[in-house]
């Protein structure tokens, strides 16, 4: 079984092309005791629909929902990638939040949101080196991928995604310049 982090397709269409290197994570509804956990630091990205909505998107990117391929519930699930998470913080407040706004594509709004809900928990930043496959692999549906959870295992790829043929989504010079753009806008991420 490999671990999967289940993100919206158009999040993981802008990982996958480099327009984005931070994720933001609370957790869904389904979460294993309730909350968010980093439960892997290399982690296949698993393209779903489930809450994606354009308009909760910056206007320059709403079009992507179109582009992005995402997994109808019950057909195959189609692999484009995986990451490594580099750096990894808890942030509480709005302040933090704002300090990434121009990093993420979801607008300013909707981001502050997902930061309000759950309010007692932290919401999580992640950034990812997103790495892209050559080959897109399937995976066969099963109902246990289904419902509002971060983490997935997948059966049927390899446990470790640097196994297959990929290249990364940003050169190392324009990774480095992003990360550098990033740590300096929200100084608490650590290293993972």
């Amino acid at each position: 079984m490999a671990p999967a982090c289940k993100e919206w397709a158009v999040i993981v269409h802008a990982l996958l092309a480099g327009e984005q290197i931070v994720d933001v994570r609370k957790g869904g509804l389904r979460e294993e005791g309730r909350h968010f956990g980093l439960h892997a630091t290399r982690f296949w990205l698993y393209p779903t629909a489930e809450h994606q909505r354009a308009d909760l998107l910056k206007e320059p990117y709403r079009h992507w929902i179109d582009l992005a391929a995402s997994v109808p519930i019950g057909e195959a699930i189609r692999i484009d990638g995986w990451a490594d998470v580099d750096h990894a913080a808890e942030i509480t407040e709005p302040e933090e939040l704002d300090a990434l706004a121009s990093k993420l594509i979801w607008t300013p709004e909707y981001a502050q949101s997902r930061l309000s809900w759950k309010k007692r928990d932290p919401l999580w930043v992640l950034v990812l080196r997103a790495h892209r496959l050559l080959e897109p692999i399937s995976v066969s549906w099963d109902d246990a991928y289904g419902g509002c959870t971060t983490w997935v295992d997948l059966a049927g790829l390899p446990d470790d995604p640097e196994s297959l043929p990929s290249e990364p989504a940003l050169s190392d010079v324009a990774y480095a310049g992003r990360l550098k753009g990033i740590l300096e806008a929200l100084p608490v991420l650590q290293s993972v």
